[in-house]
């Protein structure tokens, strides 16, 4: 029998509930996320003990999350986003490797007891006849004009630098995702859905008949003797003119014997494809005029025709072009982390980042996402930038997840005086493992004028 909502199922006893609760705790979707494994085990366990219905955000926090004392619901909806992860990473446990469990756990929306669930037995149906109309979604392979990979045939051992091996192939992927999610959209929509939350955050895009350009980054490389596949990154330098000037680029080639130097931008790292394919899920059923390009080939005359989202670690309109904005930035990424330009009392001057990499990429890092008008103030500009991909991951995330959205949007509304403010910067703190966002908080919001 199953049973309501916060009401342990007849006939299942406690001990099998613990078991479940035990295998999501260990499943692959909770693996990278101590924060959530930690807020399932105190929800099971508050729940367990009839504790949960007199739970309150501020304990949830503190005790569930292991936020200071200083946590203010008011100001923070850490709890109400993480309560949102939980609630999706659920979902996704119980679509792929907990398909048969025979209990289901999900967290009610509006509460903290958790709510369990016998799965239904199958029913056993007689075999249709075949139906007309397509069986599947077959692969996507569209005609993209890029240039072939050349095969590498040699590497140089170097510390300060890195010697690209992924190829344009992933650019094929990401348009290939893209047709996929549009030919999807509608079991996408039902899936993401469209909150009140998610309408306010992309409406500039939703209700704008202009078309969208979703920008990915692609960094400059430097290959070494044309033909010879030996490509080098050196991550300070996104402009040809600024080469000749690179350390490590000059070490490279004196090391070489090798002064053959040409441009590549045949590489986009994992980050922007995930990113853009999140973006293409949501929105593909929305906007009918969607496109994906690479911001090395995206002109001047683009960005003032089209709507534009930008995905990558460099951020298009930060540096001469913001001077000539109609609206003045409060944010500005930096190499160190995200400078706060215009810091209230209390606020530092500079969230930085702090994170290792090699051989283990974990730690803290700053995302930026910043809503500002096209360079003739008639379109809208989007940007999710910050200095390492799982920072731009994170913050598309969080935009495209309603419970964060949720928490998003109300401290925007908070801070502008109860309505969705037109232009505005969204700073987050991401914390993430083996490069894999683990944890999202909405740190600050601002109003642009």
């Amino acid at each position: 029998m199953v049973g309501h909502p916060n009401e342990i199922i007849i006939g299942v006893d406690e001990k099998e509930i613990a078991e479940q609760i035990d295998r999501i705790l260990h499943s692959e979707e909770l693996r990278t996320s101590e924060v959530l494994r930690r807020l399932l085990k105190f929800l099971a366990e508050k729940s367990a003990s009839g504790e949960a219905d007199e739970l309150k955000e501020y304990i949830v926090a503190i005790d569930g999350m292991g936020k200071p004392a200083s946590y203010d619901p008011r100001h923070d909806s850490a709890v109400r986003i993480q309560v949102g992860r939980l609630r999706q990473k659920l979902a996704d446990y119980y679509r792929t490797e907990g398909r048969e469990d025979p209990i289901i756990v999900d967290v009610p929306k509006g509460r903290f007891k958790l709510h369990y669930e016998l799965r239904p037995e199958p029913t056993t149906v007689a075999a249709l006849p075949p139906q007309p109309g397509p069986a599947s979604l077959e692969p996507v392979h569209p005609a993209v004009p890029l240039d072939p990979i050349p095969p590498a045939r040699s590497s140089v051992p170097s510390s300060n630098v890195l010697l690209a091996v992924g190829g344009v192939m992933v650019l094929l992927m990401l348009f290939g995702a893209f047709a996929l999610g549009k030919m999807q959209s509608q079991a996408s929509t039902s899936v993401l859905g469209f909150t009140p939350e998610l309408e306010a955050l992309w409406q500039p895009f939703i209700g704008s008949q202009r078309p969208l350009i979703t920008a990915i980054e692609d960094p400059l490389f430097v290959e070494f003797h044309n033909g010879s596949g030996l490509y080098m990154r050196d991550k300070n330098i996104n402009d040809w003119k600024d080469v000749a000037s690179s350390p490590a680029i000059n070490a490279v080639r004196s090391l070489m014997k090798d002064t053959d130097m040409q441009p590549s931008r045949y590489y986009t790292a994992y980050g922007e494809v995930n990113s853009a394919f999140q973006i293409a899920r949501l929105l593909g059923s929305r906007i009918q005029n969607f496109t994906v390009t690479k911001t090395s080939t995206l002109s001047y005359q683009q960005l003032a025709d089209n709507n534009v989202i930008f995905i990558g670690v460099q951020y298009l309109f930060f540096g001469d072009q913001l001077k000539a904005m109609p609206v003045q930035a409060q944010f500005l990424p930096v190499a160190e982390g995200i400078r706060n330009l215009h810091p209230a009392s209390g606020e530092p001057g500079l969230f930085a980042d702090q994170y290792t990499t090699a051989p283990n990429e974990e730690g803290v890092m700053y995302a930026l996402v910043s809503h500002l008008p096209g360079p003739l103030g008639s379109n809208d500009i989007e940007s999710f930038t910050s200095s390492r991909s799982a920072g731009y991951v994170a913050a598309i995330m969080a935009f495209t997840n309603p419970s964060s959205a949720k928490g998003i949007v109300d401290k925007l509304k908070s801070q502008s005086g109860g309505h969705m403010p037109r232009y505005y910067q969204v700073l987050l703190r991401v914390q993430f493992k083996a490069g894999v966002p683990t944890d999202t908080e909405c740190v600050l919001t601002r109003e642009l004028r």
